[in-house]
């Protein structure tokens, strides 16, 4: 079109003067008309050209998540825009504020079976919380503004399909409905921030007056107020527990924290909760119910700027609409002071415990190398301002127990929708965002060569993301679902070995194999050191299990059914894990803390030996 500006470049214009600074995607047929106004404005808008649209559209979810700020990802139509379904169910579940652009056919071919020609509009709607169809150049700035608005304000998807033909229209062409002035409609936004009655606040002080041992549960929703979140529980005299998606609303090394709860989570979380006679809830749905105290045993107070959310998990006396550092804040000088300490003392003291026992088993010497050894070695290397990208499996369980988010750090991953692979995409957002940061991806073998390709993007885009991929050739959580939920023996889960070495090396970039835990810590540090994109391979033990806090009876009854049908390698198995409750049953937090230390010491010595004995009878 020249020199004349189009219907696309309005759009590219708008996202601009919305403060836009970087769009993920992949360009097609049905998307060209945006992308040759993405090269007009290639100095004030960067493109990170993604390998699947996935990764696109779970780039901009990372991108979102750790500003705060609106995520931008685009496809071509039909299967282009079929492929940022996954990342816009992440940005609705997870609250991410994401604009997606998709093509769409010609508008007036539209319903004829033409080439890729779908709803695309349709398809998304489900996820989508703001969806439209551009009808025409003048419909453009109308739609982009209530779009972005809509994402930053619900914090969520917004989509936007664009006919191919209009992409490319000049912008002046088309008709305009008189009532659709020209200039009605503006990029003034500021966020907005709630804070509850006076009235309320003071009913929320009464309820957790007086209360002996009270619990605060963060979430997400509580990033950004770890001053007023300590505070709080000094005032009360309350552990705080996190959800994983509020892991670094307060750092793992806060006096205050007894860290995760729920699958993943540690004893003293578990245990306060168990024993809570008050919830203080902050920013968080966690949705593992069971994990939560009995309905009507703790007086409740919940904190949420989304007042649908109040009450979704737990009886609620006292529902508080707010942000939630704002709604702290004004909070805090209304509380009672708790002089009762004991119930913060014993959490504390629990976990001391839980550290030491989170330590033993990461600083085991075993081959194969244990799965939390390399988690815990990528603290030392982890820098002040690290951001820290997990993602779903096995690996959230070494991540939520290993790793040690500390003041200044920020971690993240897929919570709510759990999707595999979120860890490169999100690696790949945030170092997009932060250019002088470090940004890891902690990942497993199974998540990560669902998306390899993409990382290429890394090494195209000069990014210099550092991947740990945890190794076990398995999908590593279905194996143990199938055997502790269902009974059933693992089945379909292998994976075929790929050397990510020689991957990151064809590529262009740099790996490393990490086999030997007595060298594990160094050479994280090292790989870490280096320039641009990295893999570091860490092979572990695939029959590590990620035991919970607290061993269920009918967890360990369903493991028995599995192994008696006939698990393959199920002597190690069993006694891998006896050994390994044994080994450990003098800590207080352990599962097996109730088998005295001297039984457990000569018990673990037998196991040992047949254990040696059985992997002699059945090698791999």
């Amino acid at each position: 079109m020249g020199d004349q500006l189009t219907a696309a470049d309005v759009l590219v214009d708008r996202l601009i003067q919305w403060g836009v600074d970087v769009v993920f995607g992949l360009p097609g047929d049905g998307i060209n008309g945006f992308m040759d106004a993405l090269h007009n404005r290639r100095d004030d808008l960067r493109y990170i050209h993604c390998r699947h649209e996935e990764v696109a559209a779970m780039a901009a979810v990372g991108y979102a998540k750790f500003t705060g700020r609106l995520g931008v990802c685009f496809a071509t139509a039909g299967p282009g825009a079929a492929h940022l379904l996954n990342g816009l169910l992440d940005a609705r579940t997870d609250q991410a504020p994401l604009l997606a652009i998709s093509g769409m056919t010609y508008h007036d071919l539209i319903g004829t079976s033409y080439l890729q020609d779908v709803n695309t509009d349709y398809m998304l709607n489900d996820v989508a919380l703001y969806n439209q169809r551009i009808m025409g150049p003048a419909h453009v700035v109308n739609v982009t503004d209530y779009a972005v608005r809509t994402a930053l304000t619900l914090r969520g998807p917004a989509h936007l399909t664009f006919p191919i033909d209009f992409q490319a229209a000049p912008a002046g062409s088309g008709s305009r409905f008189r009532r659709n002035v020209e200039g009605h409609t503006s990029t003034s936004y500021r966020p907005p921030i709630r804070v509850p009655r006076r009235q309320d606040l003071d009913a929320a002080a009464r309820v957790l007056s007086g209360r002996a041992r009270p619990v605060i549960l963060a979430g997400a929703g509580a990033r950004g107020a770890v001053d007023e979140l300590e505070a709080v529980a000094e005032k009360l005299g309350a552990p705080i527990v996190k959800a994983q998606l509020g892991k670094d609303c307060v750092p793992d090394d806060s006096l205050y924290t007894t860290g995760p709860i729920g699958l993943v989570g540690s004893r003293p979380s578990e245990e306060a909760m168990e024993e809570c006679d008050a919830l203080l809830i902050v920013g968080s749905t966690m949705p593992y119910i069971e994990f939560y105290p009995a309905p009507g045993q703790a007086v409740c107070v919940q904190i949420d700027d989304m007042p649908e959310r109040l009450g979704l998990r737990y009886p609620v006396d006292v529902p508080l609409a707010g942000d939630a550092r704002a709604t702290l804040s004004e909070l805090l000088p209304l509380l009672t002071r708790n002089e009762d300490r004991a119930f913060l003392t014993k959490a504390q003291r629990g976990m001391r415990d839980w550290w030491r026992l989170m330590e033993e088993r990461a600083t085991r010497t075993d081959l194969p190398m244990k799965p939390q050894v390399p988690a815990w070695a990528l603290n030392a290397a982890l820098a002040p301002d690290a951001i820290v990208c997990g993602d779903s499996g096995t690996v959230t369980s070494w991540a939520a127990r290993q790793i040690m988010i500390r003041r200044g750090q920020m971690f993240s991953f897929s919570g709510t929708n759990c999707s595999m692979a979120a860890g490169l995409p999100y690696a790949i957002g945030a170092q997009a965002a932060y250019p002088g940061r470090q940004v890891v991806a902690f990942t497993g073998d199974g998540s990560m060569t669902m998306q390899l390709g993409d990382f290429l993007t890394a090494v195209q885009h000069d990014l210099p993301i550092k991947i740990v991929v945890v190794k076990n050739n398995t999908l590593g959580l279905i194996k143990w679902e199938q055997m502790v939920y269902l009974g059933n023996p693992e089945y379909g889960v292998n994976l075929a070995p790929i050397d990510f070495v020689k991957f990151a090396e064809a590529c262009g970039a740099r790996g490393v194999c990490v086999t030997d835990p007595a060298s594990c810590a160094d050479q994280m540090r090292e790989a870490l050191s280096w320039d641009g994109p990295v893999i570091v391979e860490c092979l572990v033990d695939q029959h590590e299990p990620p035991l919970p806090a607290k061993v269920k009876s009918h967890q360990v009854e369903k493991l028995t059914e599995a192994l008696l049908q006939g698990t393959p390698n199920r002597n190690r198995i069993a006694l891998q894990m006896i050994k390994d409750m044994l080994d450990e049953s003098s800590f207080a937090a352990s599962p097996a803390h109730a088998v005295p230390r001297k039984v457990g010491q000569a018990a673990a010595t037998l196991v040992g030996r047949l254990r040696d004995r059985a992997k002699g009878e059945h090698p791999e």
